[in-house]
């Protein structure tokens, strides 16, 4: 049974709390990135999810689903088999596809106990395509909160939320953990309410000095302490009829507390050495990662806070958002360097089974360092040690080096090697590309199947720098551009094989990939 939890626009349909919950599987990583936060559902209760390469079909609320499709995912089904007790069996298919659950590669079949899909178990098919394994207890929504990123139930509810809050001029408490998200969701907040016009003011409690902290937060008159030349306004004036958020609330000085909650009950305060009340028309908003109640915090101050109280789920009780956040920094450096980067999927793999004490901003941070590392920007040129070193940042165990994998865990032969991760070792510089003519160009990428990411990896070159090479090449020409005719005539000639057709059309076998799904053309190459 369900019922509607009503969101400021549209109703979001949510399970019952003593419901059992839907089995999910979200793309946390695949070689089209647009794919990445797509979802399938599985049942809610005993049944079995059949996964194969066209089969179930993944999408994002309001757009046409597809099979993850990628030739890497074997025809073969992976089996899904839950019970009754909420535990999933998942059974290898008969194939050659390398599947790993959680880091260990599966052989034969594997039981995670309702917990264990609880904390989110993380899939790696062929290499390539990284899956989520997680409990939904609502069904996808659009999204209506832009800056709070998330596709699984964590996400939808905290969103609901700022919604709700939004629409109430109520105090707010959020609630978390370092990193989670607490100013975003505050900005949000603001932005979605009736006051996303007026001033928003911040301000974090810990960085307060405490002998002044009454004259920042209330103002002050001329003269009312030393170095007081001018009168000073104080933030909740500069706050107006706005939002004043109140960062790391827990660390607001002893004396200033009773001050905050006159505010709250009445809207009145009084300036450092002024002679009359002022009235605050400010909506307040506060953050804390502290349990208030055993800090010897004024506990009125508490109470009156708790009006409108956020929990912010820590990052790794929301495993299955890890794609759409790591996905939001490749975007990001997409626009600023003109170019799309390229991740390792194992390196993806690692970071959504990292538990991530530092929680979103920790991961988004890593990410950026990745990037950077991968493309050779930076202090200290990073990719000079090639694409193993980023294995050795800090935030990741060196446990996932692939050269720490045992070889009886590596890929079967033949199939597809893990996106990013070169067979050879990796060179110790980049060649120029200057040194790279066109004829190199073709023959890496006839030699490589048309994968922009093996034939840059061939030539010593980032993805984007390869791209250039390919957008000068006068042979080299854009999916988008070729005639729909005569692709169905490569189709015709060279079967289902995306890079046979690819090499044939002298045209990158994604793009090419793309171009053929959006003329509604099965794709059926590659792999058993």
């Amino acid at each position: 049974m369900t019922d509607d939890d009503q969101t400021l626009t549209s109703p979001m349909p949510s399970l019952a709390p003593d419901a059992a919950p839907w089995l999910c599987l979200t793309i946390q990583w695949h070689p089209e990135p647009q794919r990445i936060g797509q979802q399938c559902f599985g049942p809610a209760g005993e049944g079995t999810l059949a996964l194969n390469r066209f089969l179930p079909l993944f999408q994002s609320p309001g757009e046409a689903g597809a099979g993850l499709g990628h030739r890497c995912v074997s025809r073969s089904p992976l089996q899904l088999q839950r019970a009754s007790d909420g535990s999933v069996t998942v059974c290898a298919p008969d194939s050659r596809m390398a599947v790993r659950i959680d880091g260990v590669p599966l052989d034969g079949s594997r039981r995670l106990t309702a917990d264990q899909v609880r904390r989110g178990a993380v899939l790696e098919l062929g290499g390539l395509v990284v899956l989520c394994l997680h409990w939904m207890r609502a069904l996808p929504a659009p999204v209506q909160v832009p800056a709070m990123l998330g596709v699984g139930s964590a996400a939808l509810a905290l969103r609901a939320q700022i919604l709700q809050a939004a629409r109430t001029d109520f105090p707010v408490l959020l609630l978390g953990e370092t990193g989670t998200g607490k100013e975003v969701a505050a900005r949000a907040i603001h932005a979605a309410g009736a006051r996303r016009d007026k001033p928003w003011v911040a301000v974090n409690m810990a960085a307060m000095n405490e002998a002044l902290a009454a004259a920042e937060l209330f103002g002050a008159a001329r003269g009312a302490y030393t170095g007081a030349q001018t009168a000073r306004p104080g933030l909740f004036a500069e706050a107006a009829d706005g939002t004043l958020f109140l960062d790391e609330i827990g660390d607001t000085p002893p004396t200033v507390q009773p001050m905050l909650l006159r505010v709250l009950e009445s809207g009145e305060y009084r300036p450092l050495g002024g002679q009359g009340t002022l009235q605050s028309r400010a909506r307040l908003i506060a953050a804390t990662d502290r349990n208030l109640a055993e800090r010897g915090f004024n506990q009125a101050l508490l109470r009156r806070m708790e009006a409108f109280v956020i929990h912010l789920p820590p990052l790794r009780e929301r495993r299955e958002d890890i794609g759409v956040l790591v996905l939001s920094v490749l975007r990001e450096w997409a626009a600023a360097h003109g170019g799309w980067p390229a991740l390792p999927a194992a390196l993806v793999a690692a970071m959504c089974r990292h538990d991530w004490p530092g929680n979103v901003r920790q991961l988004l941070h890593t990410v950026r360092r990745a990037l950077v590392a991968l493309d050779g920007r930076g202090a200290g040129n990073a990719a000079e040690a090639g694409v193993a070193g980023i294995w050795t940042l800090p935030d990741l165990p060196a446990s996932v080096s692939p050269a720490a994998q045992a070889p009886e865990e590596a890929a079967p032969p033949g199939a597809p090697a893990a996106e990013g991760l070169a067979t050879a070792p990796a060179r110790a510089a980049r060649a120029r590309l200057s040194a790279i003519s066109g004829d190199d160009v073709l023959a890496a990428m006839d030699r490589h199947g048309w994968q922009i990411l093996r034939a840059a990896q061939a030539l010593g070159i980032s993805r984007p720098s390869l791209y250039k090479l390919l957008a000068a090449h006068p042979q080299v020409r854009r999916a988008s551009a070729i005639p729909e005719e005569e692709i169905r005539h490569a189709l015709a000639r060279h079967g289902p094989d995306v890079e046979r057709c690819a090499s044939a059309l002298r045209t990158p076998a994604d793009a090419l990939r793309r171009r053929l799904l959006a003329l509604n053309v099965a794709l059926g190459d590659g792999a058993d």
